[in-house]
């Protein structure tokens, strides 16, 4: 079944560790791009978590952020990463050869990122919560989209099913609209000639008849809506190919309509345009 592109999750958790909340929204997007902001703190599960949101999106733009919170007990059990400071102290001091003048400001020291840190905050004492809790909002985020998804398709299950019903009611109408019309053109003629040569007429209205038959229209925009079914119940991440598909109807009801030589099949073909393209409208939500 089809899923929804433009989805959003929200997961929090809390402990003696602080509390952590990940955020992840997925918009429409020709393909993958993600965006994540987290903590220097979990720097080292980025390409992971990157990982995971490309093996199970696909396709969208994703913002993905995570918030990091240690609370109280932790904004008190401050420490310093001494070996840390030790490295940038050395490195002022190797720049100094350079610049005699220049002076090593504490602040400046403290405000580097991790210099500072919560008993908590040590390597690997929150990462695998950390995890933890993307994976249940990335699974949460996976299962809204479903639940959307059958939204979308009954949707366009809907608007197929008026397609069909369009372009069998058009089918049904090409031969008496074909012989009114040569029953037409016959009569204007021997309006103007009074006596024609029967054979070079039917020739004529042979050529006149293939110009202005839409058989060919009506069974392909026919076969294409029966696949956009099939694929919307049996397809996975089928988003190009319904967007493919949808291209197809809509130059087949184009051509329809410049075919037209009544003023119902005009008007049927105005519908199937406005009904494919509220439907194309649904396939770039699709992923």
């Amino acid at each position: 079944m089809i899923q929804s592109m433009t989805t959003f999750a929200r997961l929090s958790d809390q402990g003696d560790w602080g509390m952590a909340t990940w955020e992840i929204r997925v918009v429409n997007h020709r393909y993958f791009d993600c965006a994540l902001k987290m903590p220097e703190a979990f720097r080292q599960v980025e390409a992971n978590i990157r990982l995971q949101l490309q093996k199970q999106l696909h396709r969208g733009r994703v913002e993905c952020s995570l918030r990091f919170d240690h609370g109280e007990q932790g904004e008190s059990n401050l420490v310093l990463n001494k070996e840390l400071v030790k490295k940038l102290v050395d490195a002022v001091s190797e720049i100094k050869t350079y610049l005699p003048m220049s002076t090593i400001d504490p602040m400046r020291i403290l405000s580097w990122p991790q210099v500072l840190q919560t008993a908590e905050e040590d390597p690997g004492l929150a990462q695998d919560m950390v995890l933890q809790l993307f994976e249940k909002s990335l699974a949460e985020l996976v299962v809204t989209r479903k639940r959307e998804g059958l939204a979308l398709a009954k949707v366009m299950q809907d608007k197929l099913q008026e397609v069909l019903n369009i372009v069998s009611k058009v089918k049904n109408k090409i031969p008496q609209i074909l012989n009114n019309y040569r029953q037409k053109v016959i009569k204007r003629l021997e309006d103007v000639v009074a006596s024609l040569d029967q054979s070079r007429l039917e020739q004529e209205m042979v050529y006149v008849a293939q110009k202005i038959d839409i058989t060919e229209e009506i069974d392909r925009l026919e076969v294409h809506a029966k696949e956009v079914l099939r694929i919307i119940d049996d397809g996975d991440m089928v988003g190009k190919r319904l967007d493919f598909l949808m291209q197809e109807l809509n130059r087949e009801a184009n051509t329809l309509s410049s075919k037209s030589i009544d003023a119902e099949i005009t008007q049927s073909a105005i519908e199937l345009k406005v009904l494919i393209e509220q439907m194309r409208e649904q396939v770039q939500n699709v992923v």
